[in-house]
């Protein structure tokens, strides 16, 4: 499925706002995976692995999300 996400957007003429827009979908997927983190660390209620791999991914598309949005430019036409 990210494969074919990815050729949308290579396809897609008007690419710089779905870039953005993807990029915006992975910061808050990154925070939504930070906040677990952190709520999983803090009432021990999940297993360390799954807190790992949870966090790991979380900052991965947070940092991801916003350098999209970030270097993404806009043509002007």
């Amino acid at each position: 499925m990210v494969c074919y996400l990815f050729l949308f957007i290579k396809l897609t003429k008007n690419n710089m706002n779905l870039k953005r827009t993807f990029g915006a979908i992975l910061t808050i997927l990154g925070i939504i995976g930070l906040i677990y983190t952190g709520i999983g660390i803090v009432n021990h209620s999940a297993g360390f692995t799954v807190l790992t791999v949870v966090g790991i991914i979380g900052i991965i598309f947070f940092f991801t999300g916003i350098s999209l949005v970030r270097n993404t430019t806009d043509e002007s036409k």
